[in-house]
């Protein structure tokens, strides 16, 4: 069992990494809308699970996420060349769709104070002179 600050250093080691990996060392055009978000790593350090999001729609997300399955051993060497660990962690992705959920409520938000002063200036009795 690692402590809380070696798995956070490391988690953002890993972060750093696998982001860099993604954008600059793979040869697949399906990795230029991807966002590595989030990563968190077992207390055993044996296991990392990689949060990310791609800019699209759904036929993209799959793509992405066919390529990141396929490229993930790749992906997995180079996180392992600049870790100090004995191991290096198994990668599970997970795609977060938490940026498009905020996107949504925005919007069902700015359409309810939109309706909310439509009725307010139909309810507001007009000036007479």
């Amino acid at each position: 069992m690692a402590n809380r600050r070696t798995v956070e250093r490391l988690q953002s080691r890993i972060k750093e990494r696998v982001a860099y990996c993604i954008q600059f060392e793979l040869a697949d055009p399906r990795s230029a809308f991807v966002t590595v978000l989030a990563v968190e790593l077992s207390s055993d350090l044996r296991n990392v699970k990689i949060s990310y999001s791609v800019l699209g729609d759904e036929a993209d997300r799959t793509k992405v996420a066919h390529m990141l399955e396929h490229a993930g051993g790749f992906i997995q060497r180079q996180m392992g060349r600049v870790l100090d660990t004995r191991h290096v962690p198994h990668i599970r992705w997970a795609y977060d769709d938490s940026s498009e959920y905020s996107d949504r409520m925005d919007k069902l938000i700015r359409q309810a104070r939109d309706k909310d002063d439509e009725i307010r200036q139909r309810s507001e009795p007009e000036d007479t002179p």
